[in-house]
């Protein structure tokens, strides 16, 4: 089994900065791309951003230039550095993991860590 813990999520104010750290755990064979999503009061669940194992990153329009993913592939670990953080990045963010394992291939969630921005 695989296990997908995130944290560092809490309150900010507008223009502020976070920094999400998820880590992934279990009989992995090996992770092919972790990142985050975001699922925001009322809306569907949105990538923010993600790395693959040649380190190649992709971001939403939304938070290029402000919000940094990267990794630490020896401990199996993705971070999402988040700066001038405005009202709308507030939304449960929520760590994906596509990983191999001995029997397959697939995506492990966590269980999300709220951010908050207030004005």
């Amino acid at each position: 089994q695989v296990q997908v813990v995130e944290s560092g999520g809490g309150l900010v104010q507008a223009g502020g900065s976070l920094r999400l750290s998820c880590e992934a755990s279990g009989i992995i064979v090996r992770i092919n791309s972790m990142g985050w999503h975001r699922q925001a009061p009322g809306k569907q669940r949105e990538l923010v951003a993600v790395i693959d194992n040649t380190n190649t990153t992709k971001y939403a329009d939304s938070v290029k230039g402000r919000f940094t993913v990267s990794r630490d592939s020896a401990k199996n670990r993705v971070f999402l550095q988040m700066n001038s953080l405005k009202p709308d990045d507030t939304a449960v963010y929520y760590c994906n993991a596509h990983v191999d394992t001995a029997l397959w291939s697939r995506g492990y969630w966590g269980q999300g860590t709220l951010v908050t921005v207030s004005s």
